[in-house]
């Protein structure tokens, strides 16, 4: 009995990502293009989990084998509708992962990276008020099925336009492409539908009518156009990146994170930055993005899988690769690259630098032109640096090696073997002078210019 309760109240998704796509002009399926640095389709997916719908099932096309495997990744399933015959079809290829569920489910598009779980949670609260939903949206837009309500607000019929009236066309309120129904009711309705319209496709917005006609009502709920845009061209895959950038620094700013210059802001959809913290103009935040209270990101750096620890301060120009810690009160400079290495408390990397596979020690100072060569053309090698210890500028570590605690490592030199605590290493040639070399040089040179001429 506690298993049929739990079957009853749990919700399930279908996604409809079945499409060709073929004004992205793109090998790649539409639902896989990014969004703030996740798929279209991801966006949907974690919607709908946000919305505590448990099962989720994308319908992919039957190449489509990269969207099933993201799918797989998502914890989502996946069913492949072997033939395009319309939107109705596409979610029917659905019933048999869902055979015998019982509870309440929401179909959606799967190009439509702005839905928000609230629309979702509004859709199944509409459904059980009048026994289905849909959500719908004002625009004059073309491109959009028009959504016919009666004098009470019900839904009436859907439409598309190409098969609309001229009255039809005139209305205003639009399939956003949401639809919440009982499971059982809904794929009942989707085995009755009919391919009588100008495409000969089976269309998901004809299931309301066959509700109505089986005497259940359909709420209509509105949300906004933004939320409700979808993708099938790169320039509305722009326009989608633009508006979900929107939303993200909006975010941010309501949660306390400094930004002089937002719209010049880039975010990830994970990108997570304390209250206090600092972004600067022209800052890009690729995927799996910390950055701690207090810590300040100057302008025009780029970071992607890295931590920012409290206080620290990165940037201008620099660039954390994934991998990458900088911990509290760290300085990393202009035109300095981390990558897979820690830096740890109170360090300094102010310029000019490259840290690979490695550890820099707590208060340590890295020199200008500083390199760990950290590859040897076949494998990566770990360099590590002690707390306190100082690497004069244009130096060389040659990995894999350890620069010991309070070590230095004079300017130029190419270490290649490990540096005692406390001790000194200098690797650079003896310096030679020859008295009197620079003026006798000039001399030849301007006789040959004169002799030239």
């Amino acid at each position: 009995m506690a298993k049929d309760r739990e079957r009853m109240s749990a919700r399930a998704g279908i996604i409809l990502a079945a499409g060709q796509g073929t004004r992205m002009k793109s090998a790649r399926p539409k639902v896989m293009h990014a969004v703030a640095g996740r798929p279209i389709l991801g966006h949907v997916i974690a919607a709908m989990r946000s919305a505590a719908i448990s099962r989720i099932v994308v319908v992919t096309a039957p190449d489509a084998e990269d969207v099933r495997a993201y799918v797989a990744q998502q914890g989502a399933e996946s069913v492949v509708q072997d033939r395009q015959l319309g939107t109705g079809h596409a979610a029917a290829c659905a019933g048999a992962l869902l055979k015998g569920f019982a509870g309440p489910l929401v179909v959606s598009y799967g190009d439509h990276p702005l839905f928000t779980s609230d629309t979702f949670d509004a859709s199944f609260a509409a459904r059980e008020r009048a026994g289905m939903a849909i959500v719908a949206f004002r625009s004059q837009s073309k491109a959009y099925g028009r959504v016919i309500v009666d004098h009470d607000g019900l839904l009436d019929c859907i439409v598309e336009y190409r098969d609309a009236s001229e009255t039809e066309r005139k209305a205003d309120l639009c399939n956003a492409g949401i639809m919440a129904a009982d499971a059982g009711s809904f794929f009942g309705w989707a085995a009755r539908l009919k391919n009588t319209n100008t495409q000969g496709e089976y269309y998901l917005t004809d299931i309301p009518s066959l509700a109505k006609a089986d005497r259940v009502m359909c709420a209509v709920v509105k949300a906004d156009e933004a939320e409700t845009m979808g993708v099938n061209s790169r320039a509305e895959l722009a326009l989608a990146e633009a508006e979900m950038q929107r939303r993200l620094r909006a975010k941010m700013l309501d949660s306390g994170v400094g930004m002089s210059a937002p719209d010049t802001v880039y975010l990830s959809f994970d990108t997570f930055i304390e209250p206090d913290a600092q972004i600067d103009p022209f800052v890009v935040f690729a995927p799996g993005v910390t950055v701690k209270r207090g810590a300040h990101i100057r302008a025009f750096s780029h970071l992607e899988g890295a931590a920012v620890g409290e206080g620290a301060i990165v940037g201008p120009y620099a660039r954390l690769r994934p991998g990458a810690h900088i911990e509290e009160n760290v300085h990393i400079g202009n035109f300095v690259e981390v990558k897979n290495a820690r830096v740890e408390k109170g360090a300094k990397a102010n310029h000019l630098t490259y840290l690979g596979d490695a550890r820099v020690g707590a208060g340590a100072n890295i020199g200008a032109g500083t390199i760990t060569c950290n590859y040897d053309g076949f494998d990566k090698h770990f360099t590590d640096i002690g707390a306190g210890a100082f690497i004069g500028s244009n130096a060389s570590l040659v990995a894999p090696v350890t620069v010991k605690d309070g070590a230095y490592v004079g300017a130029g030199s190419v270490i290649t073997k490990d540096v005692e605590a406390d001790s000194l290493a200098v690797t650079r040639a003896a310096q030679r002078d020859v008295a009197g070399w620079a003026e006798k040089f000039r001399t030849r040179k301007k006789a040959e210019v004169a002799t030239k001429k």
